[in-house]
């Protein structure tokens, strides 16, 4: 068993004794979510502990989004009581990139990928390339997205 996955279970006992009902319904749902992975396909795996980061990060940014579309609802508390399991899981992952780090990583990118004649909004494919295995599970896909296309802009 994976060290991530391992701890997200001591931690979902810990929560148990400790009656914390929030705490031990998300890190259900995350533990789920991770066991699920592990079938799905031909053949059952065990997932490394980047794989089970990546369906942490997953489950974080569903949390978000859940969050979002409750608030815009109307639905206040449920909108609290998903950013509250946002906070949770997002203490099991990296701390994320700043958006003055963000900024620097895509401004070296940009700069390499119009030296290799990417122009324009045109280069978003190239920048994107080059960008992304640098900030993989620091930030957001949509957050990296909109800082290329701001700087890409002008």
């Amino acid at each position: 068993m994976t060290t991530l996955k391992s701890k997200l279970k001591e931690d979902l006992t810990t929560a148990m004794k400790a009656r914390d009902e929030l705490t031990s319904s998300t890190l259900r749902l995350t533990l789920t979510a991770i066991t699920k992975e592990e079938v799905s396909g031909k053949t059952a795996r065990e997932l490394s502990d980047d794989e089970v980061q990546k369906v942490i990060a997953k489950e974080a940014k569903k949390r978000r989004e859940a969050a979002e579309a409750f608030a815009q609802g109307g639905r206040t508390e449920q909108a609290e009581r998903e950013k509250a399991e946002g906070e949770i899981l997002d203490a099991y992952l990296p701390k994320q990139l700043s958006d003055e780090e963000l900024g620097a990583i895509v401004a070296s990118a940009v700069k390499e990928a119009r030296a290799a004649g990417a122009e324009g909004p045109r280069a978003m494919g190239a920048v994107m390339k080059i960008v992304n295995p640098k900030v993989a599970g620091l930030a957001d896909g949509g957050r990296v997205a909109a800082s290329v296309k701001k700087l890409l802009a002008g």
